[in-house]
């Protein structure tokens, strides 16, 4: 079923979680307001870069809208008098960097639509919900048997990605959510196989898997519907949040969170474990693993957006997965993910750094244990234990599931070699991503040390060294000269007299105090 449009050609996917760092470079003075001039550079390219150019006005406005979040956030205030002054201008300009600094580094709202379309305008300037609403009304004519209940605003963090909750007309007491995406960067798969793949998924059957209704995908985005979850994400349960709030309001700064019981918590771990080996046995390439993308039924968990992959979707854990090099497949994302979440569900939030070496007390050791295996600095520079591994573990291999469900899910060998393919093309653009960023930390620290007042002092000894042996050198040069200047003008010698010896050199050179 072909509901969207082709894209235009040459169209270029952004990858939506590649940070933004900002600098403010200089600030203007007009007659009646100041304009700051900020750099914004996606990555560590210094290649794409571009200048933006705000009022202190755009700065407030974008923090009343950050405001959701509930995060104490470090914008100047106000000033209406004096506030034209070089210094104050100067001050102010320094507490907007501080601004910039805190919402581009903070994991959430560093990828929200405000702070993107702030800094990168021509590249964030679509409505992508009048877009959605426009692809989705296209299938609604196709397919008239379901209905908008009404869309669900900013329940998730992609930006181009909506939501709407739906009914069957055949059955209109039961609400199904559909989701829109456009296609991602990490797209490998032929148009042909994605849809090939979307067609597939309403087949899967798995005890902690949620199923999809429908799945369908064109050249440009994709559409899936599956039921709602009414008692919403794991996330949900663990902030003690509705599951139609919108993402910054839940999730960014929640009030009441609560970390599991011992038992949810090896219940959960192992279930979620034995669903990534399934899909890793089937060569099916998840790597999106969050307790957002975890819904709850019960004493279940049932993994949401298997899709994402497929679309070409980057992994919400993809901005620190470039961070370490062992991190290198879609299964190292998944028990990276799987250690962040496993936090999560026993502190009751994510760490605020990965790594981590130091845990707060836990439930139980063996917790402690495990997360060390994944977050710890040991761990992300040598690596981390599979899945298998996992479920060996006594922490989970000895929790019993009970389920009556099947798992089922198959996959043509055509299919299976197109996966495998596309799977090792994203993992082959994470990997050059690493690359760069690990030559630039090279290129950074090599400045940082070259620049530092104790190498500086070391090339000030050094150069004076030289030039004092530059000195000395030259000295015994002209006495050479001048030796043989006096021998040349009296004419031969006697051979009953010996030529004069030169000056010998000084016994030691001086060198100038350390």
């Amino acid at each position: 079923m072909a509901f969207m449009e082709k894209p235009s050609a040459g169209k270029i996917l952004l990858d939506d979680t590649v940070p933004l760092t900002a600098v403010i470079e200089a600030s203007q003075s007009l007659q009646s307001h100041t304009e700051y001039i900020i750099r914004v550079q996606r990555g560590v390219s210094t290649e794409n870069s571009w200048q933006v150019i705000r009022r202190y006005s755009d700065f407030d406005m974008l923090n009343n809208s950050l405001l959701i979040s509930g995060l104490s956030l470090p914008l100047p205030p106000k000033k209406l008098i004096g506030n034209m002054d070089r210094e104050f201008i100067a001050e102010r300009q320094k507490g907007l960097q501080t601004y910039l600094n805190f919402i581009t580094t903070h994991h959430i709202l560093s990828s929200c639509e405000l702070v993107k379309k702030f800094l990168d305008t021509s590249n964030y300037s679509a409505n992508y919900t009048e877009i959605a609403l426009q692809q989705v009304s296209m299938f609604f004519r196709s397919d008239p048997k379901w209905e908008v209940v009404e869309p669900l605003k900013d329940i998730g963090w992609r930006i181009r990605k909506r939501f709407f909750l739906i009914k069957n007309k055949d059955q209109p007491k039961e609400r199904q959510v559909l989701n829109w995406a456009d296609l991602g960067p990490d797209k490998f798969l032929s148009d042909k196989d994605l849809q090939s793949t979307m067609k597939l998924l309403p087949t899967v059957s798995h005890p902690f898997i949620c199923p999809v209704t429908f799945a369908t995908a064109s050249e440009s985005s994709a559409l899936v519907i599956r039921m709602f979850g009414e008692k919403g994400t794991l996330r949900d349960h663990i902030c003690k949040a509705k599951p139609k709030e919108p993402f910054l309001k839940k999730y960014c700064n929640p009030k009441k969170i609560q970390g599991l019981e011992l038992q949810q918590i090896r219940t959960f771990g192992r279930q979620i474990l034995e669903v990534l080996k399934f899909l890793h046995d089937k060569g099916f390439p998840y790597g999106h693993l969050h307790a957002s993308n975890i819904l709850l039924d019960g004493d279940t968990c049932k993994l949401l957006d298997i899709e994402n992959t497929l679309l070409g979707l980057p992994s919400y854990y993809r901005p620190h997965a470039t961070q370490f090099r062992k991190i290198n497949t879609t299964e190292d994302i998944d028990v990276y993910s799987f250690g962040h979440l496993l936090y999560e569900m026993t502190y009751g939030r994510p760490p605020d750094a990965v790594p981590v070496d130091c845990f707060p007390p836990a439930p139980s050791t063996s917790i402690v244990s495990v997360l060390q295996s994944i977050l710890s600095t040991e761990a992300c520079k040598a690596g981390m234990p599979a899945v298998s591994q996992l479920l060996q573990n006594p922490l989970f291999s000895d929790i019993l599931l009970f389920n009556s469900e099947r798992p089922q899910f198959k996959i043509s060998t055509k299919l299976k070699d197109a996966l495998k393919s596309a799977k090792e093309n994203l993992e082959r653009r994470l990997q050059e991503e690493q690359k760069m960023i690990h030559q630039h930390r090279r290129l950074t620290r090599a400045q940082s040390h070259h620049g530092s007042e104790e190498e500086k002092k070391k090339r000030k000894i050094l150069a004076r060294k030289k030039s004092r042996q530059s000195a000395y050198e030259n000295e015994e040069d002209l006495s050479m000269k001048c030796n043989n200047s006096n021998n040349s003008g009296s004419g031969a010698s006697s051979p009953l007299t010996s030529p004069s010896s030169p000056t010998p050199p000084p016994t030691a050179v001086e060198h100038a105090p350390f």
